[in-house]
């Protein structure tokens, strides 16, 4: 049982890929009982053990075939003593199945029921496949991504599954248990990738209204148009990421690097293209072991840029546990902290499956060895 502010909520997760199993390891973290339910066979899409799957970390697994009323009949059952589902299927397969918000409401009028999709429930893409780069492509984000005059860059998937998904449906599920909690009643959580990718450029939009940003790419203050706000190689072929953007950071960064510029003239865009070789002049002149070396201690806003595999071993990332390493595998450790109720990143993922029988019986379904008899389920 997990410590976290969320012992005691149980969460069914009804088995996905991405930004909705994501939102269930939050949750786990978060100390929530999470059920995921896996199909037979699999999803097919994680490559490799299902056991080092980290967006499945701290959950407990059961296969269930959802095709078979009687599995279904077994998940309404299981709903009774839920507080929390979430489901990653395009609008209306879970209403096919049997297992829609007004199917569970039925077993449990204050459920919280929560839909993780790329374009959401409705509007004209909503029955349409898609992925992140999809998503935050009709948003703008993945337009402002990039270097001056070259093409947008992929930003990995964090920005769109995992910021504007995953993250929004978690906040979405937190906020539906604390109105659920008064009014006795659960509703549903449309979690659109594209929605919260969207709402995480409130600010760029805001710059933007001031034309402060121009809606080109590398030209602005935060996209690497300002050289005080960029990334340089040094000697040795390493990357350091400069932050300087206050005027008493600027200043420790041009006193650090050695160079003659006018503080005053930070801002003043006609000074960029010297400004951007002076700083690639000096920071190619010595190693980034030595930049590191005149940076500490001050707030010149210089880091190194770590590789994943290295990350974890920067002091800073170690003492805080920000990412850790448990039986060889590389991970986020726990997020936020709590002062009281502490998150924990549970236990290692579990193959599919593995506690069918055991979670059954946790949750009243009656004769589970019958599901398994049958192929209504399966016991790892």
């Amino acid at each position: 049982m997990g410590t976290g502010p969320l012992t005691g909520i149980t969460v069914i997760e009804l088995g996905g890929i991405g930004p909705g199993p994501f939102a269930g390891m939050l949750l786990a973290d978060l100390g929530a009982d999470v059920v995921r339910v896996d199909r037979p066979g699999g999803s097919g899409l994680f490559p490799g053990d299902p056991q080092v799957d980290l967006l499945n970390r701290g959950k407990r697994s059961i296969i269930l075939d959802l095709k078979n009323s009687t599995a279904i009949a077994a998940v309404l059952g299981m709903v009774e003593r839920a507080d929390v589902l979430i489901e990653g299927f395009r609008p209306g397969v879970a209403e096919r199945l049997g297992v829609g918000p007004h199917d569970c409401w039925r077993h449990n009028p204050a459920l919280v029921y929560g839909r993780m999709t790329g374009w959401g429930q409705d509007g004209p893409l909503s029955q349409t496949a898609g992925h992140d780069i999809n998503y935050i492509a009709l948003t703008g984000a993945l337009h402002a991504i990039g270097s001056e005059g070259g093409p947008p860059q992929v930003p990995v998937n964090l920005l769109g599954d995992f910021g504007g998904g995953g993250t929004y449906l978690v906040i979405g599920v937190l906020a539906a248990l604390r109105e659920s909690a008064r009014s006795g009643h659960g509703q549903v959580i449309d979690a659109a990738i594209a929605d919260g990718a969207a709402h995480l450029l409130a600010s760029t939009h805001a710059l933007l209204a001031t034309a402060t940003w121009r809606d080109e790419r590398g030209v602005n203050l935060l996209d690497g148009g300002a050289p005080f706000y960029a990334i340089y190689a040094t000697a040795d072929s390493q990357y350091l990421a400069v932050g300087a953007l206050e005027p008493q950071f600027y200043q420790a960064l041009i006193a650090g690097l050695g160079v003659n510029l006018d503080p005053h003239d930070q801002h003043d865009r006609a000074t960029w293209p010297q400004m951007r070789a002076l700083f690639k002049a000096a920071f190619a002149s010595q190693t980034a072991a030595h930049w590191m070396e005149v940076f500490d201690g001050t707030d010149a806003c210089v880091t190194p840029i770590l590789s994943l595999r290295a990350a974890p071993r920067h002091p800073h990332i170690a003492e805080r546990a920000s990412i850790i390493e448990r039986a060889g595998v590389i991970q986020p450790g726990a997020a936020p902290r709590f002062s009281r109720t502490p998150a924990h990143p549970g236990s290692r993922p579990p193959r599919p499956g593995e506690h069918t029988l055991a979670v059954l019986h946790d949750f009243g379904v009656d004769e589970a060895e019958s599901l398994v008899d049958c192929g209504a389920a399966v016991q790892a």
